[in-house]
């Protein structure tokens, strides 16, 4: 079936639109060496972990087939639910079969009419979906601006409802948002804290739980969202909290009720991920090694995994990436939507597999391509 002459022809603009500005994207599988993953522990291809994976699905099948509240529930689940909610030192936690839809979930749920949602704007495209989708008012606060979410939170008309939302390290910058300084604020405040560490755990924090462990704010944190497939390596989401906020959204949350679970067996693969952060954290140390060993060619502060190379132009920013792929660099061009308009960039993530001397070669190979 044919989309009407209207509809085709408008597509057909918008795609000439990107073309225009460079922002028509291709998919293209992984090449070279990884410097664009989200696998920074290399446990997505470790033979525990897939071993784990492949022996499950033999027991529990390749599907779930139903919907967690029908037929789709599993014991593997549960079990897998307690042991994240542990390691996270909360009550409990619910299993997503992505970080998207947990975080749709969180937000369209908890937060109601009459509250008001206060948003970093530098929030992952899922965390503004879901303040959008919300039945609350949304707030947007410049990035990391401590004083100004002050001045906005104070400016809410008593009786609302109040949620901060923040990203632990942010996606595409790989800054820390200041976690501390926000949950005294909520504290003095009355707001919930909402805290996205998809790009910390597994890697922050004494047992690699995340940014809230390693800043000492756990206790404070209404819930916190934890993706399983960057670090950990496989896929879906944790949200973590007290019992009867995870209860909540069981009952509540429609991107829980009404999809289909995730296979099964990817509860055997996190857990044997989660057995590798605990018991081996060199992982996780050598991990930021080879970050602030990268950061330092660049001159850069921090010693995040992320490592953005502003370039600005979205044209120059995709041939930078390729001079780099062709050297056998396999790191990505990132542009708006993703990142806001003009600051199109290069967003190297490290992992722990890389050696040394790939990040000296890398880093010179990028300051040739940046100078041509």
């Amino acid at each position: 079936m044919q989309a009407p002459e209207a509809i085709a022809q408008r597509i057909e603009r918008r795609l000439a639109e990107l073309d225009a500005q460079g922002l028509r994207r291709k998919l293209k599988p992984p090449s070279g060496i990884d410097l664009s993953s989200n696998d920074y522990l290399g446990l997505a291809r470790d033979p525990r972990v897939a071993k784990a994976m492949s022996d499950a699905a033999l027991r529990e099948g390749a599907g779930s087939t139903g919907s967690r509240l029908l037929r789709g529930e599993r014991d593997c689940f549960r079990q897998i639910e307690e042991r994240f909610a542990q390691f996270k030192d909360a009550e409990r936690s619910l299993y997503f079969s992505s970080g998207y839809l947990a975080n749709l979930a969180v937000l369209t749920t908890v937060a109601e009419e009459g509250d008001v949602i206060f948003s970093d704007s530098l929030n992952h495209a899922s965390l503004i979906d879901g303040a959008r989708l919300s039945k609350a008012s949304r707030a947007i606060f410049p990035h990391n601006d401590v004083d100004a979410l002050r001045r906005m939170l104070d400016e809410t008309p008593a009786g609302a409802a109040k949620f901060v939302v923040v990203e632990s390290i942010f996606s595409m910058d790989g800054d820390e948002a200041p976690l501390t300084e926000y949950a005294q604020l909520c504290r003095d405040r009355g707001a919930s804290l909402i805290v996205d560490e998809a790009h910390a755990i597994g890697i922050y924090g004494k047992r690699g739980s995340g940014l809230m462990e390693a800043t000492g704010i756990t206790d404070q944190v209404l819930v916190s969202i934890n993706t399983a497939g960057k670090a950990l390596g496989v896929s879906g989401a944790f949200v973590a909290g007290d019992g009867n906020t995870i209860e909540y959204l069981l009952q509540r949350a429609r991107p829980f009720i009404f999809s289909t679970a995730a296979v099964p067996s990817v509860a055997a693969a996190i857990d044997t991920a989660l057995d590798i952060v605990e018991q081996e954290p060199d992982r996780r140390a050598r991990l930021l090694v080879l970050a602030r060993r990268l950061r330092h060619h660049l001159r850069m502060p921090g010693d995040s995994q992320i490592v953005p190379v502003h370039i600005g132009e979205n044209q120059r920013a995709v041939a930078v990436a390729e001079k780099l792929q062709a050297e056998g660099f396999d790191v990505r061009a990132v542009r708006p939507p993703t990142v806001p308009a003009g600051t199109a960039r290069l967003r190297v993530s490290i992992n722990e597999g890389l050696s040394e001397a790939i990040i000296d070669q890398f880093a010179d190979s990028l300051e040739k391509a940046l100078s041509s």
